[in-house]
C-alpha cells in the first residue's frame, strides 16, 4: 500500500527542498523539458524554477474574486514573492465567491486577509499586502515586479496603471518594461489580455470595446438633464450632500436607495424623462456588475514568467452563457491613442457646440471616457473641474460656443485628476 509523501520543513520554518519538490512536482514536469509549444528563450530546468521560485517578483492589483483566484493560482504554481493591493474591505456579500475570505473576516482590509490566507494554507510563499490606492505608490515602487496582474472591477483604475506603466518605459532599459496581465469577468462571460506597455496596443487603446459609461458631466446633471440616470446622478452627486450634508451615502442601504429614487423620480418627472426606476438607480450609484466565481480563474503569468509556452498575444474572451464559446485575436494599437499612440485625437463638431455640450461628449464617447474633464489651450483656460476658486472662474465659459474660444483646427488639452496623462484633442467644425 503506497503512502503519501509526507511534509518536511526546515529550521526556520520554510519547507524543505524535499517538500518543495513534492508540492510542485506537477509544475516541474512542464519546467524540466521544452516541448512543441516552448518560446525559444525557454530555459528548462533548474535555472528556469530557480527564476519562478526565488528571483520572479508578482504585483497583484485587486484582492477581490478575481484576485483571490490569482493569488491562489500564483502561490500553488510556485510563485513564492507576492505582493498584493486593494483599498477595499471586505463585505458580507463578498464570501459567495471570494473564496480567501470567512465571515468572521467581514470588515477587514482585503489585501492583508488575502496575504494571511495564503501564507498560513502554502507555507514558503510570501504575501505582501498594501491595503490602499494604486496611486499611493510612486514609480519606483512598480519597477521591482516583473509581472503585474490586474484582477480590478474599475475601469479608471485599469486605465491608471495602463498609463503609469507605458510611462515607466525607458528604451534603454529594458527591465523598465513591466507586462501586465489584466482580467476581468461579467456573470458567464469573462476576458483577459496580455499588454506589453509601448509593445502591444494597451488598455486605452480597447476603450471603444467597453460599455457606455455611466458617469455625465455635473453641468449636464445640473442644468440640463435629459437620461434618467442623469436624474439619479443629480439626485446622489448633488441632493444627497446638499441636504445631508457629511451623512455618507450607503449604497447597501435601501432606505438610502429609497431616498435616491424617490428624489430622481421627482426631478425626471419635472423634466419629461421616463425611465427612472428602483433598479436603475441601485444600477447606476453601485455600478452593479453580477460576477461569478467560475469564471475568475483566466490567467497567464505562468506562461509569461517561465517561456513554457506562447504568452497571450494579446486578448483572450470566454463567453459562457448559452454553452461555451472562447475567442483569441490580437487588439491592434491605436495611432491616437493618448497613452502610447502619440498623436491628437481628431473630433468634428457643430460651431454652435457649447463648452458644456463638448465636455459631454468627451464623457460619453466610447474611446475617450474621461470623468470630470477639464479643458485648456496653449494660450487660454476653458473650463477646469478644480480648484474651486478655478472651476468658478472658468463656469462662465461652460455656456459659450467652443468655435469663439477655439480656431479650427487648434489643439484642446484635456486633462482629469483621474488619468496620468493628457489628451491632446485636434477640433474641426463641419
Amino acid at each position: 500500500m503506497a503512502t503519501a509523501p509526507t511534509s518536511t520543513t526546515t529550521a526556520n520554518g520554510n519547507p524543505s527542498a524535499a517538500d518543495w519538490q513534492d508540492r510542485y512536482h506537477h509544475v516541474d514536469q512542464v519546467l524540466d523539458r521544452p516541448g512543441p509549444r516552448t518560446d525559444p528563450s525557454f530555459l528548462a530546468g533548474d535555472e528556469v524554477k530557480a527564476f519562478l521560485r526565488t528571483s520572479c517578483k508578482i504585483l497583484v492589483i485587486g484582492a477581490g474574486g478575481l484576485g483571490c483566484e490569482i493569488l491562489a493560482n500564483l502561490a500553488l504554481s510556485g510563485f513564492k514573492d507576492i505582493h498584493v493591493i486593494d483599498m477595499d474591505t471586505i463585505d458580507i456579500s463578498n464570501l459567495n465567491r471570494q473564496f480567501l475570505f470567512r465571515q468572521k473576516d467581514v470588515g477587514k482590509p482585503k489585501a492583508i486577509v488575502a496575504a494571511e490566507f495564503i501564507m498560513n494554507r502554502v507555507p514558503g510563499v510570501t504575501v505582501t499586502p498594501y491595503y490602499g490606492k494604486i496611486q499611493d505608490k510612486d514609480d519606483d515602487y512598480y519597477m521591482q515586479f516583473n509581472l503585474i496582474i490586474c484582477g480590478l472591477d474599475s475601469v479608471e483604475a485599469r486605465r491608471w496603471i495602463n498609463a503609469t506603466l507605458v510611462n515607466l518605459v525607458d528604451p534603454e532599459n529594458p527591465e523598465s518594461l513591466k507586462p501586465l496581465i489584466d482580467g476581468g469577468t461579467e456573470g458567464f462571460k469573462g476576458q483577459a489580455r496580455v499588454i506589453l506597455p509601448t509593445v502591444t496596443s494597451c488598455y486605452e487603446c480597447s476603450l471603444d470595446m467597453l460599455n457606455k459609461p455611466t458617469a455625465f458631466p455635473i453641468c449636464t446633471i445640473a442644468n440640463t438633464p435629459r437620461l434618467p440616470e442623469h436624474c439619479i446622478e443629480w439626485a446622489s452627486v448633488l441632493e444627497w450632500p446638499r441636504v445631508h450634508g457629511d451623512k455618507r451615502l450607503d449604497t447597501d442601504d435601501p432606505e438610502h436607495i429609497g431616498w435616491l429614487y424617490k428624489i430622481a423620480l421627482a426631478r425626471a418627472k419635472e423634466f419629461k424623462i421616463e425611465g427612472v426606476t428602483w433598479s436603475l438607480t441601485q444600477g447606476v450609484v453601485k455600478n452593479i456588475i453580477p460576477a461569478i466565481a467560475s469564471t475568475n480563474a483566466i490567467i497567464a503569468a505562468f506562461k509569461i514568467a517561465t517561456s513554457s509556452a506562447a504568452y497571450l498575444n494579446n486578448y483572450f474572451m470566454l463567453i459562457g452563457t448559452d454553452g461555451v464559446y472562447s475567442y483569441t485575436f490580437e487588439h491592434e494599437k491605436r495611432d491616437d491613442c493618448p497613452v502610447c499612440g502619440g498623436q491628437a485625437l481628431d473630433i468634428s463638431i457643430s460651431k454652435e457646440w457649447t463648452v458644456d455640450r463638448l465636455i459631454e461628449m468627451l464623457v460619453e464617447k466610447q474611446d475617450i471616457q474621461i470623468k470630470k474633464p477639464s479643458l485648456s489651450t496653449a494660450t487660454k483656460q476653458i473650463y477646469f473641474q478644480a480648484p474651486p476658486q478655478l472651476e468658478e472662474l472658468t463656469r462662465p465659459n461652460l455656456e459659450r460656443k467652443v468655435s469663439d474660444l477655439v480656431e479650427n483646427g487648434d489643439h484642446i488639452t484635456v486633462t482629469a485628476a483621474s488619468l496620468p496623462f493628457n489628451l491632446m484633442v485636434r477640433v474641426t467644425y463641419v
